[in-house]
Formats: structure tokens, sequence, C-alpha cells
């Protein structure tokens, strides 16, 4: 397997002020985590700067320019209770977009396996006019966009395992069966969507869990209802939002899932490419916020896409 690592420095000068959660520390808990002999082969990337054409795909020109005009001089803007924004926190979100649209174009052409986005800020809470959740753009939505006008693959799989419900990606998603949308996540928790019965236009399966289940739940979710419902829709791409923060150690929610969870859920991810797109595969980091748990969780994660 070929699987190729995207990063850029400016990722960890989107600041957020003391005591966010979502904090620059995290790059260099994936960053180390990915420093050990186990990924000598890892592929790596420096991304590029987004195509903002890539952006307006999924949010109007008028957001966009909206958010590029919060960006401060100096200090911290904040969107809403959660979201902030530092002077280099726009360039940071047009450098996840890069990073994510480069790596469909690489699984798409065949130059690589799969791939892995260490990003931030994430994505999945923006929706197509809202920034919220910590997320400025809907990159995994940007990333699904892209490969269909781009690389003409038609049916583009977006599966969520953060411990948030990705509402954004859900709300740009929501009329177009091209595209389909799983989730497993906490609830009740932020943001209150995600019910069983958000079916968009049958092309959303959301399979929520209650705060303390584990292992079973999360993988029964996946045997149940997520898995059968991503070989009906026979993807031409499936794109991961990877969010780690449903981990045991995570301060943000409660469920308890470990390592092994998200390397199983890796493994089942890689054979649904497989059987239906060739093994074409693109992950995107979103949430994890305990640095030992996303350390941990990353290395897990990426040794499954480099060794299948």
């Amino acid at each position: 397997m070929r699987t190729r690592l995207y990063h850029h420095a400016i990722f960890a000068e989107h600041l957020t002020g003391p005591g966010h959660p979502e904090r620059p520390e995290r790059m260099a808990a994936v960053a180390g985590a990915l420093e050990a002999e186990a990924f000598q082969n890892l592929e790596r990337e420096e991304a590029a700067e987004g195509d903002v054409e890539a952006v307006y795909r999924c949010h109007p020109e008028s957001y966009v320019r909206k958010i590029a005009l919060a960006v401060p001089e100096e200090g911290l803007t904040r969107l809403d209770a959660d979201t902030l924004m530092s002077p280099k926190s726009f360039a940071a979100a047009m450098h996840a977009v890069g990073a994510a649209c480069a790596a469909v174009d690489a699984v798409a052409s065949g130059d690589v396996s799969n791939a892995f986005v260490a990003a931030r800020p994430p994505g999945h809470h923006a929706e197509r006019e809202t920034a919220m959740g910590f997320c400025l753009f809907a990159t995994a939505a940007i990333a699904a966009r892209h490969a269909q006008a781009v690389h003409g693959l038609g049916r583009v799989a977006i599966v969520d395992w953060d411990v948030h419900h990705g509402n954004g990606t859900q709300d740009i998603f929501w009329s177009d069966p091209s595209v389909f949308y799983a989730s497993t996540h906490q609830m009740p928790l932020f943001p209150g969507t995600g019910a069983k019965d958000e079916t968009g236009a049958g092309n959303i399966v959301n399979a929520p869990l209650l705060e303390g289940d584990g292992t079973d739940a999360f993988r029964e979710a996946f045997r149940s209802r997520i898995l059968p419902a991503l070989d009906a829709f026979r993807p031409d791409l499936v794109i991961v939002s990877a969010g780690f923060d449903a981990h045991w150690r995570d301060p943000l929610a409660g469920i308890q899932l470990t390592e092994a969870d998200f390397d199983w859920a890796t493994a089942e991810m890689m054979a649904v490419a497989d059987r239906h797109c060739d093994g074409r595969l693109v992950s995107l980091l979103e949430g994890g916020y305990d640095l030992t748990g996303l350390a941990g969780s990353v290395a897990v994660h990426v040794k499954r896409l480099m060794t299948g």
C-alpha cells in the first residue's frame, strides 16, 4: 500500500486561545506519533493552499468573503462561543482545503492507494453559510465535490466517526443522493443533530450512540446500519471524517472507544473501498482533543492505511 500524509506548518498557526480544546498542540501530537519507525515509508507532502473555486462548490461566495473579512490583524475574533479566528486562520483553512483536494487528486489518479490529511481547523460542523463547532469550511464536503467535478467520480461516500455529528456535511448534501453520508456519534450532544430519522434524500444514515457506549455498540452500528448501506450505495470514492474524540480519554464526550476500535473501523472502510472503488480512500482529521488519545488513534489509523 502507498499511503500519503498531507501536512503543513500553518495548521499549527491557527490560534484559538488559552484552554481551547481545538489547539495547535494537536498537530504536534499527530506529527510526533507519525515519527515512529513504523512510519518510515509513509509518503509525506506539504499541502498547497486550496483554490477558492473548490470552496464555492459547497459555500456561497458571500459566506467565504464574510469569513475572510473576519480575520483579525492581531489577537482573536470570535465567530460564536466555540469558533475563533486568528490572523492565520483563513490561510490554515484554505490549506486544509488544498490538502483535501490534493489527496483526492492523488487517490483518484492512482498515484497513491490512500491518503491521510492531518489538518486543522476541522470541517464537518461548517454548514453552507454558518461557521460553528471549531469549523470554518466543510472540508470533507469540498473534497467530495472536487472528486465529482474534477475526476468524474459520481458517487462519493463520506463516513464520519467523530463523536460529534457532522451537521455541516449533512446540511450540504441533504438533498443530493449522489453523496452518501453516514455518521456514528454520541447523542444527545453538540450540535444536537443526527437522529436516526434524519435521512435526507435517502442518502443519509445516522447511527447515534449513547454516552457510555463502547466497542460493542460502535461496531454493531457499523455492521447493522452503515456497512450494508455503503455496499448498497457502491461508492466511487470513500472519504472518512476521522475524528478521534470518541476515544475513552477524550474530555468533550463520553464514548468509550480504544485504538483497536479505530483500527477496526479503518479496516472496514478499506474493505468497502476495495469492494467498490479500487481501494480509493481519503481520510481527513476532524476532532480528537486528548493529545495522548489522539496520537495513539492516529498511529493505528495510519498504520492500517499503510498495511491494509
